[in-house]
């Protein structure tokens, strides 16, 4: 449901503090409204109960992000490295790219959704995270047009978990690592490493360990200018007494 008056906005944000603080049973409807400055006939109005406001509060959790970072409309030929890092940045500017105050709602009632599921679950699979999700599974088919489509939704999920973590466990990591060394995690850090690491993972990459001495943006160019790497077969192994012959 788009929020386009202002009545039915407020309504949304002042029921989204009060679901992340209190959870579905303990919030109510008077307290809801009275946040809003909305009339209590408001709710029945635009959401017909509680329950419709809920869910719709729960979707606008993840739509606005969506909204704000929507994916690029990639031209024919775009090379998949190319999409493929252009969807992990959107993924990690929803995620980490916005004001602290006004998101921090956000993410206490995904995690109470998640934690308990109801109905606003299905919705907001449907609506929201599918089709962000099949994005995903088309551009991993161009890397491995081969692999089951089982092995594909599991490596998505792995990129996505990559960029889920910094989400939900950003106070765990600035504690692990310190204030000041959290904050250079910002999008482009992110990036760079979750796009490296999962390109490697992929095979069309080189290693961690080489690329952690300064080679991970030029591999990046060059797969993006010349496609990804072509396996080398390893040489056949050599019997026992057997003599090397160079060629």
């Amino acid at each position: 449901m788009p929020v386009h008056d202002d009545a039915q906005e407020r309504l949304i944000e002042a029921a989204g503090r009060i679901f992340a603080e209190k959870g579905f049973d303990g919030a109510t409807v008077r307290d809801i409204s009275q946040q809003a400055n909305a009339n209590l006939a408001a709710i029945n109005y635009y959401f017909r109960d509680k329950e419709r406001l809920y869910i719709e509060t729960v979707k606008s959790a993840c739509q606005r992000q969506a909204e704000q970072f929507p994916l690029p409309r990639w031209p024919e030929g775009t090379p998949a490295v190319t999409k493929l890092q252009d969807f992990i940045k959107t993924l990690v500017r929803r995620m980490v790219d916005h004001p602290a105050d006004r998101s921090e709602w956000h993410r206490q009632l995904f995690l109470r959704e998640m934690a308990q599921p109801t109905a606003a679950c299905a919705e907001m699979v449907r609506d929201v995270i599918r089709p962000m999700a099949e994005v995903l599974s088309e551009i991993l088919r161009e890397f491995i047009p081969e692999v089951p489509d089982r092995k594909r939704w599991l490596i998505g999920f792995s990129i996505v978990g990559q960029a889920f973590f910094h989400r939900m466990a950003g106070p765990i990591v600035s504690k692990l690592i310190g204030e000041e060394e959290h904050r250079a995690y910002d999008v482009e850090l992110l990036t760079e490493h979750i796009t490296d690491f999962s390109l490697a993972a992929l095979g069309v990459q080189k290693p961690i360990r080489k690329m952690a001495r300064g080679r991970g943006a030029a591999s990046r160019r060059r797969l993006m200018k010349h496609g990804p790497l072509t396996p080398i077969p390893s040489p056949p192994k050599r019997g026992r007494g057997e003599k090397r012959r160079d060629f």
